[in-house]
């Protein structure tokens, strides 16, 4: 039995070598990154996300500026699957009543068992523009009732009643996508100017590294308040958007710019370049085809790396007023009502946005970890 067991071990050991042995790069570093679980379990929350961020008019259950007169700081709002009489039921909530407390003045919500209203899927509700390219009103889940009468607020509401978890979604697309506009400009003035400056070297390298060296000397977050305070504040959303990623991707360029310098230097004089020059190809191609690819495991790093920090720095710009601004909706923009002392005690909800941040950037830096291991498949 022992016998058969070994040779039974060292048949799949003998099958796992040849696959190895025939697979392509492609294959291999996919299957070093599904042994790394949280970074499979991220990069499936990450795809979760940014799909909801893409179509947040659907997904939000309100057009982020309803307002609800009678929920103005109206905590979550419970879902039951059980009511009052011990029965089994699809999602449901209770009609929120709201009273008024004599002494304090404040607003207290309760439920009243008696009625009833389920939560259905794709119910007709606010009107909206999806991409601003047609109007619809079906959104994937709600109540089907009027506003005026009741309201499912999964995240609360804020202080003018309008319901954060609607308002956290549609901030997701601006959020998420100036991480991705960003890192990529910024990722690509890197690879660029450090790749000219480590290539050439001579005058030209001097140039670039005197020019980072002043880039970096100046701190970083005077700057890019003197910078974002610059942008006009009569200047529409979407202009507003894009000169904020301009601004973070012109700062942050510089780290990656150094490093890709510092590869090239060491790489251009190692035999398969010299090989490549040999045979006539061209500088272009001996940069992206040759070059590049051996440092891939540190790009992907310092890509999934500067993603958070692009989302970091756009909602600590629109926190302090110097970001987007409103109308504009942004983690950053939506956390300003956390600077109101009285809806921090009164409705600790709207914090909400800051709990997307962080598992958005936990994400990132957890998937980063397995695509840097995957990315050197042969590495133990």
């Amino acid at each position: 039995m022992t016998d058969k067991t070994e040779s039974s071990f060292l048949e799949e050991g003998l099958k796992i070598e040849e696959r190895i042995a025939v697979a392509t790069p492609g294959q291999m570093m996919w299957w070093k990154f599904r042994k790394h679980k949280l970074a499979v379990a991220s990069g499936i929350f990450l795809i979760f996300i940014y799909l909801v961020a893409i179509f947040c008019e659907f997904v939000a259950p309100y057009v982020p500026d309803d307002t609800f007169i009678r929920y103005k700081l109206a905590p979550p709002t419970k879902i039951h699957f059980i009511d009052s009489e011990g029965n089994l039921r699809a999602p449901f909530v209770y009609e929120i009543v709201r009273t008024r407390d004599p002494e304090t003045l404040r607003n207290i919500y309760t439920e009243n068992t008696e009625v009833i209203y389920p939560i259905k899927l794709l119910v007709r509700g606010s009107p909206y523009k999806f991409w601003s390219l047609w109007e619809t009103d079906w959104h994937l889940f709600g109540l089907d009732v009027l506003h005026e009468k009741q309201g499912i607020m999964v995240f609360g509401a804020d202080r003018l009643g309008r319901d954060v978890f609607s308002r956290v979604i549609y901030g997701a697309r601006i959020s998420l996508s100036i991480g991705l506009i960003g890192v990529f400009m910024s990722l690509t003035f890197g690879i660029v100017i450090g790749g000219i400056s480590g290539f050439y070297g001579g005058a030209i390298d001097t140039f670039i590294q005197r020019t980072i060296e002043f880039i970096r000397s100046i701190p970083q977050i005077p700057l890019w308040m003197a910078l974002s305070a610059a942008l006009p504040a009569t200047w529409p959303v979407t202009r507003l958007y894009f000169g904020i990623t301009i601004i973070l991707s012109l700062v942050s360029w510089t780290g990656l710019a150094r490093v890709v310098r510092g590869r090239f230097l060491a790489l251009r004089e190692e035999d398969f370049v010299m090989s490549a020059r040999l045979v006539g190809s061209s500088e272009p191609r001996i940069i992206l085809v040759h070059m590049v690819p051996s440092f891939l495991s540190y790009i992907i790093a310092s890509l999934t790396l500067s993603i958070p920090n692009m989302i970091l720095s756009e909602t600590g710009l629109s926190f302090i007023g110097l970001g987007l601004r409103a109308p504009a909706i942004s983690w950053g923009v939506l956390l300003q009502e956390a600077q109101n002392v009285s809806s921090i005690v009164l409705a600790p909800w709207v914090f909400w946005p800051a709990a997307a941040v962080v598992a958005a950037v936990l994400a990132f830096n957890f998937l980063g970890d397995g695509l840097r291991d995957a990315a050197d498949p042969y590495q133990r």
